[in-house]
């Protein structure tokens, strides 16, 4: 008879512990080996008290090792019985491969479930303060990544200028790039956009400007952590958010000056300081 284990693909959240499921801290706790990639933290890593903890993500643009290969470790170890976490940043979903993982375990008729993680996607504006959609300014979101030309051109091909809150993953180095493309399709230069590095962790920066400052290059987030962009007209709404306020970075308190915007959904006008300065609307 072949005993076989399970796999639990868990979603760690943007990066504070905190922000763990209760599912997911179970699983950490009951797992024999976890496999897991870059950003997971020891604070989330610590729950795994007995198993076997492999990284197998990617640092410095390099890959611990192939996919084909973390599917291999999966379900090898899966049929000995193992408990086994593949732990990813974020949602397992949302641009973690976890979709490819989770049908190389049923090719293999290895059980398997999927723990929800809270993605950057809404965790990272959220903790910087920022709603990705507000009544009367938008509606809608789009999450692309930023890290391939060809695969953001392509989401952003149909969408309309200033008609949602983009927010991009994955796309801190090419910033610049990004912010140009969306000018060149008719974006303004003066919408809102904000960088926010290493979300939900003590070192957690915000930087906040426009797609003018984006692609002359003036935004300036320190450290290498991860990077989430968020553009338009909610930027502005500024909110602040108790002990999780954004730390602002050094440029953005440099470039500070106030500037007024109505949107373009016909909402009220609202003054914002780049700084940071809680955002006032005037009906």
């Amino acid at each position: 008879m072949v005993v076989k284990g399970q796999v639990s693909l868990v979603g760690a959240g943007p990066g504070d512990p905190g922000l763990l499921t209760r599912t997911a801290v179970a699983r950490l706790r009951a797992a024999d080996l976890v496999l897991y990639d870059a950003l997971i933290g020891e604070g989330i890593l610590k729950y795994a008290r007995k198993a076997q903890r492999f990284f197998v993500g990617k640092r410095a643009g390099r890959h611990a090792m192939s996919q084909e290969v973390i599917h291999a470790l999966m379900i090898r170890a899966a049929r000995r019985g193992r408990k086994v976490v593949r732990l990813k940043g974020g949602d397992p979903f949302v641009f973690g491969r976890g979709g490819e993982e989770a049908l190389a375990l049923q090719q293999a008729g290895i059980p398997y479930e999927v723990v929800p993680g809270i993605t950057s996607a809404v965790a990272a504006p959220a903790a910087a303060g920022i709603p990705v959609t507000h009544r009367g300014v938008a509606s809608a979101f789009l999450v692309v990544s930023g890290h391939d030309e060809e695969t953001f051109s392509s989401a952003i091909h149909q969408l309309q200028p200033n008609g949602v809150t983009v927010v991009v993953l994955m796309g801190l180095g090419r910033a610049e790039a990004i912010a140009c493309q969306l000018i060149d399709r008719g974006w303004s230069r003066g919408t809102p956009a904000a960088i926010v590095a290493d979300a939900t962790r003590p070192q957690q920066q915000v930087w906040r400007g426009t797609l003018d400052d984006l692609a002359r290059e003036t935004a300036d987030v320190d450290g290498d952590g991860p990077g989430t962009l968020v553009i338009g007209d909610v930027v502005a709404i500024g909110m602040r958010i108790g002990k999780k306020e954004a730390i602002e970075s050094a440029a953005s308190r440099r470039s500070a000056t106030l500037f007024r915007r109505r949107s373009s959904y016909g909402g009220p006008a609202v003054a914002l300081a780049k700084a940071g300065t809680v955002a006032k609307v005037r009906g």
